[in-house]
Parts: C-alpha cells; structure tokens; sequence
C-alpha cells in the first residue's frame, strides 16, 4: 500500500490506483494520513476538513466518510481506520506515507557521510511530484503544505551543499540560477550560486550576483546581507583557499564521470483514469525483467488529444526509481504546425550533453555520434522518452545500447515497423470512458458544480466524446469562469458549427482543431481527401466498399488508403471491414472537406455512396425476396462497377452490417432532393424490415418513400407506399390509419386500372379486418384478390391468395373449403420453390389441423413452417407460429413445452413492440 500526499492525493495498493471518493471523502483520509498513527479528535478534525465550518449534521456526515473509507481501503493492505476515545486515527506503517518517508530520510541524511547523505536526500527529494496536499484548500492542510515545503527547500538547500563539497559545482549552476530567481531574498541559496559560479571560473558574475541581492535586501528589508554572506563576498574577491574547487569526488549512484540527467517534465496536473494502460506498461516492463531479456521498447499510439503524453509522464514519474542512471526526453516533433519534426541527429546529439558529453568531444561522423550514444547507455538502467515520433525511422537510431534501458515512444501513427523490428509493445490509447471523463472535470471544477448541473456535465460529457484534450479545455473555460452556469458552456458545445471553436484555444498545445490540424497536415492527399469525404458520409460507420465508391476508387486502393488511416488513428475499425471516426475528427474533418472542395464534388461524392447503398440494397432484396415483383432502379442507379453476386445469407449479413447507414442514406436523399432514390431504398428495404419485425422502421422509411412519390408524381410508387403503410399500421395496431392508406392506394389503383395493385390491397384490406376479428369481411377482400390474380394467371400471386381465402375461411369456421384452399396454394408454392409461400401455408394448415383435432398433423406443419421461416430469418412471422406451435403443446397436455414456446413468442412480440400481441399472450401465460 502507499500513500502519497507530495503532490497530487493519490492511493495505490499493488501499483494500482484506488479511488478514493469525492473530494471531501480524500480530504478525511489526507488529513488522517497526515499525522498517522495519532488520533485526531473528531471535532478537531470536523475544523480541518471543513475548515471551521462543518455541516449541521457534521459528525453523521463524518461517520458516513470514514464508513465508507474502510470499506474502500483493501483489507489486505494493512491499513485501518481505528476509533479511538474522542477520535479516529490511521493505523499503517508511516513509511506507506511519501511525506513521512521524505523527513525520515532527510532526518537519516544529517547522520551520514557525504556520499550516504547525498544518496538519501535524492531519494527523498524524488517523492516529490508537485506541491503537497494538491487539491486541496483548507487552512490547516495549506498550513501542512507550506511547512512541508519549507523542509523540502531546506532539503534542496542541503544536498546543493554536499554537490558542491563533492566538486559538482558546474552542474548546479542552472538549478541555482533557477532557485534564487524563485527566492530572492534566500541568502543561503545566494551564497551557494555564488560559490558555483566561481568555482566554475566565472568570478565576475559570482560578484555581480551578491551586489544584486545586497541592493534587493537593502530595498526590500532595509537590511545589508549577514555575516556569512558577506564573508564569502569577500573571500571570492581575494581568491581565498577556502573558496576554490575541492578534487571532484564520484557520485554516489553513477560511474565518476557520468552525470545523471533528470529531464523528465513535471507529472501532468489531474491526470485521470487510464488504469488498465499504466498496468499493461508495468506489465511489459516487469516482463522484460527476466534474465536474458532484452530492452523494453513500449509505444503509446492515439489519435491527437487523447492523452498519449501525459500517460508516458504520469507513469514515468511513478516509476523513476526503476532507473537510478537517469531519465532522457525529447519531444520530436513528428506533428508539429510550424517547426519539422526533430532530426534524430540533433536529439542523440542533446542526449550526449546530458550525459556528459562535451560538444567538443563529439564524433563529427554521425554514425559515431549514435555508437557513442549506445556505448555511454550500454550499461545503465535508463528510461528514454520520445515524445511526438512521426515514424519508426526517426526514433530507431535513438534506442539506446542497454538492455537494462526503456524506451517510451509517443506517436499519432501505428509504428509497426517498431513492433515488427524491435519488439515494441503497443499500448494504444481511446477515449475515455463515461466514468473517467467525468472524474477528470471533478479534478478541475470540483463534485459540488458538478452535481448542481447534472443535464449540463452530461452534455458536455456528450460534446467532448471522452477526448482529453477537450475535456480539459471546457473544464478550464469553465474554471476561469465560476459564475458561468456550465448549461451556458453545454449550449454552446451543442452548436455543432461553432464545437470546434470552442474547445480551440491560443496554445497550440491545448488546442483541439490544431491537433487535428496537425495530423491531417501529415496525410498523404488522397488520404486526406478521403478521410475528408467520410466525414460528411451519412451513417454511424463505413464500409470498404461504400468508401471506394464514395472517394470513386478502386476497392484495393481505398482498403490501403483506409489502413493509412487507421495508423494515424483517425478512423477506427471496430469491426471486420468497417470504420469510424470520433465526432470531432468528424467534425474537423468536414470542415476541411467544406474548405478544400468545392460544393459540386460534395455533391457528386454523396451522390455516388448513396446510388451504392440502393444498387445494392435492391440486389439483396432480389436474393431475400426473389419472386416479389420487381421495380426497374435505373434511373437512380447510373452505370457503374457490376456488384458482386449475393446468396440470401450473405444478403442478410450484408443488410444487417448496413442498415444504420441505409436508413441514414435515405434521410439523406430526402434532404437533398433525389426523391428517386428516397422511395426506392424503401423498396428495396420493405423485405429485410418485414422479417426482422421492424415495423416501426418499415412505417418510417415508407412515409418519406410516400412524400418522394408524390414530389415525383409517380402513381405506382405512391400505390405501393400507400399498401405497405396500411400494412404496416395494421401491425401496429393503427386501424383507422391503415384503412386511409389501403382505401388511397385502392382508389389510384382503380384510376390506373391496375388489376394487380388491385389485389395487393385486397389482401392488405383482408389483413386489416381479421384484426379486427371481422373475418367474414376479410374473407371477401381475399376473394376478390383471388379473382383478380386469377384474371391475371400468375400462379404464385394466385397461391398467395388462395392462402389467404383458406385461412380467413378456417377463422369462419368453413375448414373444409379452406384446406381445400390452402393445400392447393403449397402445391403451387412447392412447384415453384417459393419458401415464404410454402411456411405461411403450412402455419394456415396446421392451424386448419389443430381446430379440427388433428393435432398430430397440426404440430408437424407448425414445426416444418418454423425451420422455413428460421432459414429465410423471418422473425416477423416466426412469434405467431410459435405461438400456434404452444396451442398445439397445450391441446396435448404438453406444458412445459407449451410454455417454453409462448416465452419464446412473447419475447418475439416486444422485440418488434407488437404490444398488444405481447399483453395477449402475458396473461394466457400467467393463466
């Protein structure tokens, strides 16, 4: 277990993070940890926590947290909240805590040799992450904060002494310079950068530096400088003994000639979630441990923004004791807006000065510059981060010789070449989820704003899509901004047009637009032009296929173009042969489509992918309906690349990966105007629908197929509009609506003349009265269908009907005549292999056969119509024939089987929201 209060409030058992709870729950425990072991009174600590100001039931509330925090705390860690009289109290080894370590060592280092106390004191100093108890504001932990950053700059101010007594004064001299800017007046810090600049041969400025601080004193405090320090100003202008460089004394964790370079930047402030990620980088590195394992490459790939750096800090600074000989980093540059990205030469030529290298002293010759490079690593356990790599070319020459060494490598591109070459590890980076994205705003604003506005958080929580970068740039516009309501900053988000603007800022670092920007820039054009198009594609994904007709090219180049992509990380393939974008690349990436193109090629572009979605939603209607009459698709399907052959099964598939984008196609189409495809994609997607139940889609993509008929002025369109929205509405129980619809279909197909859209609604007509349970008057609509298909000698429309009659006659009590009926329509249906004839008629004859008593027969129709209708995925038609098959159970005392097979129809009944259906057959079951 460990605790760490130096810095940002963090617990882990096991190297993993445990969430601790809101903020005012962490504050209970780091108030507690702060003086482990002792019991803290609870009124006392009621006025740490709430700074003097506790709630009106502040002891029950109090009660709640620390409940709650035994339960969080892992029992095996061997941490305890005791009660004690009056209080409560943590108990754990003070050690778990990174503040009592750090004063344990410094107390330790004041008792030990140079090199010892030199040893203790960078251990100590390297717990720090940042100032302590950060995120927390109450007086008694600021108080806490600030005399525990007293003892860290006595600390600081302590090993400065023991590096100069070692002869380590050029190296301090830019630390030094840094301290005293940061503390002026700190006489002690003064005199040592004094000494350092000195020893280092620069007397004039060691002199200028004490008449800056003797004139900043005499100013501010209306004092001169103390006797130490004016003893040292005059010992430097003599050039005393006592003042010159002692011999060079070897450092107590490297070789004598080799410093240790610290360069890695600050710990990211309110880092968040990526638990899963850190594990698997600690994994690959604890796995590469073993002996004769070689050195650790681990890649951390993503899109821009989400995270890819400040997850390689976040866990380099929770791991810098893992590499005692130091720490290099270097940002590359691979996808910088102005500078070109970093030439490995210049970066390794960084390295070998923070090793130690003077420039002077460098091969001139590149190639021994890197072999300089891994000779130096070769037997150091160093961590290398390369940060921004653009390819697997530019950081190659930049691994280090030791095997004992690991290399971070950022980038927004898949680096295979890495992986394949040098065994890297990739981790790559999503968004992140609902529950993190929201703990990251709390870092920044706090549960309490947060919890006043939930709609809002939730709505930026939406606009964001989990992207970091965004995240954080709300969260900081809405920080500086405390009395803004967040639903004001959530409005804002929603405007899609303006998002972008939004989450951009001044910083190119902390701008989403231009870390898009960026990427884009390093496309190649037709990738660019691509990626471009797809946004502004209609639907949720795309397919390999959609996407070369969408960009007009070849399916092979638009597969490499879109692998180009996915190694950028700007489309993602979340499943076999489709891709997608996060909202705002999309959002980005439409713009650039808006800029670099003009409107016609937009045109032309969405026209081509929506054409494809109809040429080939009609080929896979005429596989899943192969006998439905069809209608003629040229004039919304110009000439264009033959599509490929499909069987009903990859049909259906193909139907079901799609869809989305279909329905999306269509609402598209209607928009625009091409009214031609509009009513067409609803032909071509009126059998898919009917089978899988979709009755509420069916009715949608029909309404705008009727309004495209009409804008067209075509009356056969607008017949079958009219027939399958009555259809559907007799589904869905909608009678009064379904009638309008036949009764209009009827009366164009009676000024057309058209005998067969005549019968077609005659059946619907039947349809809509046996719903009713007006069966008489649906048997003479099935009549008057019979005779017109008859007059028009088609055998399979006449075995449709003479279904039809069978079984609106069997409702009426004629079972003779109607199994005349339907025996005749199986014949037909049988001869011509039409399987959705052959399964509705056997469902009609078993039905026949199960109210004469035959309830043999009746179960062997049932289950020969259901194998049928499972082979063709007819899950429409498939609930009322196991319906049927449970009436036929029950008749033969079979129960549970009648059972099992109503469940199985009800569950069929409210997945296609056949409600009333589904409440018929509910209370037959609980009878």
């Amino acid at each position: 277990m460990e605790f760490r209060l130096l810095g940002d409030f963090e617990v882990l058992f096991g190297g993993r993070h445990v969430d601790i709870g809101h903020a005012r729950q962490r504050c209970v425990l780091a108030t507690l940890l702060a003086e482990a072991g002792r019991c803290v009174p609870v009124d006392e600590l009621l006025d740490r926590v709430w700074a003097g100001r506790p709630p009106v039931r502040g002891r029950e509330t109090l009660y709640s947290y620390v409940s709650r925090l035994r339960k969080l705390l892992p029992q095996a860690a061997g941490a305890r909240i005791a009660r004690h009289a009056g209080g409560y109290a943590i108990e754990i080894d003070p050690l778990t805590v990174d503040a009592h370590r750090f004063r344990l060592w410094v107390n330790e280092a004041r008792e030990k040799d140079d090199v010892a106390a030199q040893r203790l004191l960078e251990k100590a100093l390297g717990l720090w992450r940042g100032d302590a108890f950060a995120g927390f504001d109450t007086p008694w932990l600021n108080a806490q904060r600030e005399r525990l950053e007293h003892q860290r700059q006595t600390a600081e101010a302590d090993l400065f002494e023991l590096r100069l007594r070692a002869g380590r004064h050029a190296e301090l001299v830019e630390t030094l310079t840094v301290r005293t800017a940061r503390h002026p007046l700190d006489e002690r810090l003064a005199g040592q950068l004094m000494l350092a600049l000195y020893r280092s041969g620069r007397q004039a400025d060691a002199l200028q530096r004490y008449r800056r601080i003797r004139r900043q004193l005499v100013e501010e405090l209306g004092t001169d400088p103390g006797a130490s320090l004016q003893a040292l100003h005059r010992q430097i202008l003599a050039g005393a003994a006592e003042v010159a460089a002692p011999p060079p004394v070897p450092r107590p964790d490297a070789g004598p000639e080799l410093p240790v370079p610290r360069q890695l930047p600050p710990r990211p402030p309110r880092f968040t979630g990526r638990a899963a990620e850190l594990a698997r980088l600690t994994a690959a590195v604890d796995e590469s441990a073993g002996p004769g394992a070689g050195m650790t490459v681990l890649t951390i790939g993503g899109v821009g923004g989400v995270g890819k750096t400040w997850l390689a800090l976040q866990w380099a600074c929770e791991n810098v004791d893992r590499y005692p000989d130091g720490q290099l980093f270097v940002n590359m540059r691979g996808y910088e807006p102005v500078e070109p990205p970093l030439s490995p030469l210049v970066a390794v030529t960084g390295f070998l000065e923070a090793l130690g290298v003077p420039l002077e002293h460098m091969p001139v010759d590149p190639g021994a510059r890197f072999g300089l490079y891994r000779s130096i690593t070769a037997g150091r356990r160093m961590l290398i981060v390369l940060d921004n790599v653009r390819d697997g070319s530019q950081a190659a020459p930049l691994l280090p010789g030791g095997p004992a060494c690991t290399v971070i490598l950022t980038s927004r591109r898949q680096l295979v070449g890495m992986a394949a070459a040098h065994g890297a590890v990739p981790v790559n980076l999503d968004v992140l989820d609902q529950a993190e994205a929201r703990r990251l705003l709390d870092r920044h604003l706090g549960p309490g704003r947060l919890d006043a506005e939930p709609r809002a958080v939730a709505d930026i929580l939406t606009y964001c899509g989990g992207l970091p970068l965004a995240l954080a740039v709300s969260a900081a516009r809405a920080a500086l901004s405390p009395h803004l309501p967040l639903g004001a900053l959530a409005a804002e988000l929603e405007d899609a047009a303006i998002r972008l603007e939004m989450l951009d800022t001044a910083d190119p670092a902390a701008s989403v637009r231009r870390a898009f920007a960026t990427s884009f820039q390093a496309l190649t054009a037709g990738a660019a032009e691509l990626l471009a198009w797809m946004a502004l594609a209609p639907g949720p994904d795309i397919g390999v296929e959609a996407a070369a007709a969408l960009a007009a090219l070849p399916v092979s180049q638009a597969r490499g173009l879109l692998s180009t992509l996915e190694e950028s990380f700007l489309v993602h393939r979340h499943a076999a042969g489709r891709w997608r974008m996060h909202d705002l690349v999309r959002l980005h990436a439409a713009e650039r489509a808006r800029t670099d193109f003009p409107a016609s090629q937009h045109e032309a572009a969405l026209r081509r992918l929506v054409v494809f979605y109809l040429r080939r939603a009609y080929n896979g209607e005429r596989c899943l309906a192969p006998h439905r009459a069809p209608i003629e698709p040229a004039s919304a399907a110009p000439d264009g690349e033959p599509a490929p052959r499909l069987d009903h099964d990859r049909a259906w598939r193909w139907f079901i990966e799609e869809h989305a984008c279909l329905l999306a196609a269509q609402y598209l189409a209607a928009h625009r105007g091409w009214h031609d495809v509009v009513w067409r994609m609803a032909w071509s997607l009126d059998t898919f629908h009917y089978r899988r139940g979709g009755l509420h889609e069916q009715f949608a993509v029909w309404t705008a197929g009727l309004e495209a008929a009409r804008r067209l002025g075509d009356i056969t369109a607008q017949m079958t509009a009219h027939r399958v929205l009555g259809h559907a509405c007799s589904r869905m129980n909608r009678p009064d609506e379904a009638l309008e619809h036949f009764n209009q279909a009827l009366t164009l197909a009676g000024d057309a003349g058209d005998l067969n859209a005549q019968a077609y609604i005659h059946q619907g007509l039947a349809v809509l009265w046996a719903g009713q349970e007006r069966h008489r008057k649906a048997l003479e609509h099935a009549t008057h269908a019979l005779r017109h298909y008859e007059m028009l000698d088609d055998p399979l429309t006449t075995a449709d009907a003479l279904n039809d009659v069978g079984w609106y006659a069997a409702h009426d009590g004629r079972f003779d005549e109607a199994r005349v009926h339907c025996e005749a329509a199986l014949r037909i249906f049988r001869l011509h292999e039409h399987h959705d004839g052959m399964a509705n008629t056997l469902d009609s004859l078993g039905f026949i056969a199960h109210r004469t008593g035959e309830h043999g027969e009746a179960l062997e129709c049932y289950t020969q119509a259901l194998a049928i209708i499972r082979r063709n995925r007819n899950v429409l038609d498939e609930a009322g024939i196991l319906e049927h098959l449970g009436d036929v159970h029950a008749a033969l005392g079979e129960r549970r089987k009648a059972v099992t097979a109503w469940n199985a129809a009800y569950q069929g009944y409210r997945t296609q929201r056949r409600y009333q259906d589904a409440e018929r057959l509910r209370q037959r079951l609980s009878r």
